[in-house]
């Protein structure tokens, strides 16, 4: 006799993404570094008079100019690096994951409802900090919406497919933690935080621009400028993506 598993129906799944949204309401740590931080950081650094004057070393651009797609890819940061993958490690430590494998409603649902949960959370943030550079500094918005929205969304599924992996790899959300902490501030220096990709060395610039946030940071400053995003650039953060997503789906367990 052939037994079938009953497939989850959409209204199932909706209903786990609405109290997976609950629960991520409801952790104001993720909220704060995820929604509040970058924003708040480009707030700061704007304050500071030598970041609103003009650059010659940046092109004539202000330093701030420069900031603002550097705190919209801080947030796609955290959300790969430290929110995503505790949350998963923690799931799978107190055995939700594995109960969930045991009913018609798959544990695939909750590992759906989170990206799209996180990667949402990243979007907005994305948008706050635009909306801060354009209302408190004086920002342009990109010139080329259309290929700074496809760079962002590259960067987000590196960044969702950074913490499935991470996530699948580690056994507990304490070593989730410590291992997404070394994987944090690597990514940051990526971005061009302490020192924007365009003003770096030859060399360090290059290596930067083979990393998928370094990549992400030189094709969003091309796209805010109104230039279309490097193929190059584009590739890069398409390529780590789709190797991120193959390696979590690979070595992702539900136990």
């Amino acid at each position: 006799m052939t037994t079938v598993t009953a497939s989850p129906t959409a209204s199932a799944r909706v209903a786990v993404l609405r109290a997976e949204a609950r629960l991520f309401l409801r952790e104001p740590g993720t909220l704060f570094w995820v929604l509040g931080f970058p924003p708040l950081l480009l707030a700061i650094l704007g304050l500071v008079p030598a970041f609103r004057e003009a650059d010659d070393g940046l092109g004539g651009l202000r330093p701030i100019d420069v900031y603002v797609p550097v705190t919209v890819l801080v947030a796609v940061i955290v959300v790969g690096a430290q929110a995503m993958p505790p949350l998963l490690a923690g799931y799978r430590e107190r055995g939700i994951l594995r109960r969930m494998s045991t009913t018609p409603m798959r544990p695939s649902a909750l590992l759906a409802a989170q990206m799209w949960l996180h990667g949402a959370a990243a979007l907005v943030s994305a948008a706050l900090s635009l909306a801060v550079g354009r209302l408190c500094y004086d920002v342009g918005l990109p010139d080329h919406a259309l290929g700074y929205a496809l760079t962002l969304l590259l960067a987000v599924a590196a960044a969702l497919a950074l913490g499935a992996l991470l996530g699948a790899r580690v056994r507990t959300a304490r070593v989730a933690t410590a291992v997404g902490s070394a994987v944090f501030f690597p990514m940051l220096f990526s971005t061009g935080l302490w020192m924007p990709v365009r003003s770096m060395p030859d060399v360090m610039a290059a290596v930067v621009e083979r990393t998928p946030f370094g990549a992400a940071a030189r094709a969003l400053d091309q796209a805010q400028a109104g230039g279309w995003p490097d193929a190059a650039h584009l590739a890069v953060v398409a390529g780590w993506a789709a190797l991120l997503t193959v390696a979590a789906v690979r070595w992702f367990r539900w136990e």
